[in-house]
């Protein structure tokens, strides 16, 4: 129960990854910022900010819905307001929400392409800026982001330069966050998944069959060791999910996967050896 009492804030917590870490932390008693747009059910990507915080509570956390746009500054620093309000401060904040787009530039509409922009490294910059007054407080700050390690590889930028682009600038907004606020205790950190995660991102991604993927617990799980952690540790990290299980003693990955019969994809910016 480490993380009980702790307030934790979450952007794109209505689903997928947001959603298996909104549980994870829950499950030790945490106070949990539900932060995304869904605030109605949606036929086409189950779940809500209200479904979740159900959820929230059934697994022993005190949710706290909040529908917000994080383009939007009104709205991010109003959920920032109203979660520091509700619980008397912000512990751990972690910048899930993302867009995606894999698609080559001759088919990236601008549309995509600011809106890529502006959720992944100006969302993650402004909702960061917004909690920092009260992780400045906090006993044991941490921030995680869901970015990968900086890369210059062509590679990984010839296929979606934009895309490539709004992700790894999540990655240097944690690396220059991270040197500026070193002196000040908070971990400010980022954590990628060794392989494609079952979520309903994997549809942008031509060819992939969730059956060759593990499921967001891997990933909750991974967050929920490294948020545990005394934040004078170390920041500017980029950490691997299943290398942060491995260190907590994990040898055993199955359980994670969707069909453990089924070879498993490595997720994008990643060697299949790294």
């Amino acid at each position: 129960m480490a993380l009980s009492g702790k307030t934790v804030f979450i952007t794109g917590a209505s689903r997928g990854i947001g959603r298996a870490i909104a549980l994870r932390v829950a499950r030790d008693g945490a106070n949990v910022a539900i932060v995304a747009k869904s605030g109605v059910a949606n036929p086409k990507l189950p779940g809500t900010i209200h479904s979740v915080a159900e959820d929230v509570a059934l697994a022993g956390g005190t949710p706290l819905a909040l529908r917000c746009d994080i383009r939007e500054e009104d709205d991010v620093r109003a959920a920032v307001a109203a979660t520091a309000d509700t619980f008397g401060g912000i512990d751990i904040l972690v910048n899930n929400a993302s867009a995606i787009w894999l698609r080559g530039t001759l088919d990236t509409p601008m549309k995509r392409f600011d809106l890529m922009q502006q959720v992944n490294s100006r969302g993650t910059f402004l909702v960061t800026q917004a909690c920092l007054p009260w992780l400045l407080q906090a006993p044991n700050p941490h921030v995680l982001t869901l970015a990968p390690p900086p890369s210059l590889d062509p590679k990984w930028w010839a296929p979606h330069t934009a895309y490539t682009l709004a992700k790894m600038g999540m990655s240097h907004v944690t690396l220059g966050l991270a040197a500026e606020f070193a002196a000040h205790g908070i971990a400010i950190d980022a954590l990628w998944p060794r392989t494609i995660i079952a979520t309903d991102a994997i549809k942008m991604i031509p060819g992939v069959d969730a059956a060759q993927c593990r499921r967001p617990e891997i990933v909750a799980d991974a967050a929920h060791a490294i948020l545990t952690r005394a934040a004078s540790e170390g920041t500017g990290r980029f950490f691997i999910d299943e290398d942060v299980l491995r260190e907590t003693g994990v040898t055993d990955f199955s359980h994670y996967a969707v069909d453990p019969s089924r070879p498993l994809l490595p997720d994008l910016f990643l060697e299949p050896d790294a």
